[in-house]
């Protein structure tokens, strides 16, 4: 699980298994969870995140969004 980010608390992530998906982005903080899909910088999934931290999230992503599709890419790419 490579870890993209850390930052206010929130882990920004993805699964090194999830090679047919489309890219997307995992977020946990204190127990809770979401997925983002990188794209469109949307809410794939949520696991008790407040509508105000998803868009603290959203953010947050669309800020580094250039970064994590890359890394993406990198990843994903080599195997």
């Amino acid at each position: 699980m490579p870890t993209l980010l850390k930052i206010k608390g929130y882990r920004f992530y993805f699964h090194s298994n999830e090679l047919g998906e489309p890219p997307h982005v995992h977020v946990d903080k204190d127990g809770r969870s979401a997925k983002f899909w990188l794209e469109s910088v949307t809410v794939a999934r949520n696991h008790h995140l407040t509508s105000l931290e998803l868009r603290e999230i959203g953010r947050i992503i669309s800020s580094h969004r250039i970064d994590f599709i890359g890394r993406w890419h990198e990843h994903f790419d080599s195997h």
